[in-house]
This record gives C-alpha cells, structure tokens and sequence, in this order.
C-alpha cells in the first residue's frame, strides 16, 4: 500500500450579495441538498451552525450510500466557515467555505481537503468532482442572488 497523500481541490464563483448572506446560506447544512447534487438527507439544526455543533448527512456515491458525521470545525463570520468528516475509502474530509471581497461581490471559495487520502484520485474522479462543483457553484450563487 502507498503512503497517503494530501488532496486538495478549490472551485470559486462570483456572487453578488453580501459576504454574511453567502456564508450563512452555505454554512447551514440543511441547505445542502438544494445545491449539492449528492447530499440526499441532513439532520441538522435549519440554520448557520457554528464551531463545535455536528449533523449528519446521507450522501450519495457512483456505489451507493453513505452516511457522514460531520463536525464543524471553524467559523469566522463573514469570511470562513469549515466541516470535518471522515469515510473508509478516502479518510478524513475536511470542506472549507471561504468567502472575500471581490469586484462584482463577493468571491465564495469551496475547498475540498483530503489530508491524508489512503490513494490518489483517479482522472476521472477529478473531472467528476470539478463538474458537481461547477454545478453546486451555479446553484449557489441562483439561490443566493434570488434571496436578496
């Protein structure tokens, strides 16, 4: 077996609406199904979580489904909110929401973290992920826009 690797992948968008309004929509969980095409159920609080607070999500995968226990590891309101969870296949995931200023609005930032992945994702992995994020951005910055 290899020695685990770092993977780290970040996808960004344009949004025109205020940092807080970017971040409390993204940081509330039980927002997650509406723009990520994978997130299939969350017990969760329906609102902004903050340091310290946990949910579970259902999430779907090209094998079947999965149930992750996440853990809100960070949040500096406007500008920063991030989750941890971990599965058998990749080990730890962590998801950085990072938002700044930026003309036209406000750039939100998704990072994907993977600190120590058992194996390297193959291509197409990577294609796929690059595309649901292309998607989930798109679907944020509809619903956001739309709620200003």
């Amino acid at each position: 077996m290899s020695d685990p690797l770092r993977f780290e992948r970040f996808h960004d968008i344009i949004i025109n609406a205020p940092a807080a309004a970017i971040l409390d929509y993204v940081s509330n969980p039980r927002s997650w199904p509406q723009w990520i095409a994978s997130s299939h159920e969350i017990d969760s609080p329906d609102r902004p979580l903050q340091a310290g607070e946990t949910f579970r999500e259902r999430w779907a995968t090209r094998t079947g489904e999965t149930t992750l226990d996440w853990k809100v590891t960070a949040r500096d309101q406007p500008w920063l909110w991030e989750a941890q969870t971990h599965t058998p296949f990749t080990g730890v995931i962590i998801v950085r929401y990072e938002i700044e200023v930026a003309p036209g609005g406000h750039r939100y930032r998704r990072r994907l973290i993977n600190p120590q992945r058992p194996k390297p994702p193959t291509d197409e992995m990577i294609v796929r992920i690059d595309e649901e994020a292309a998607l989930s951005l798109r679907n944020i910055k509809r619903n956001v826009e739309a709620m200003q």
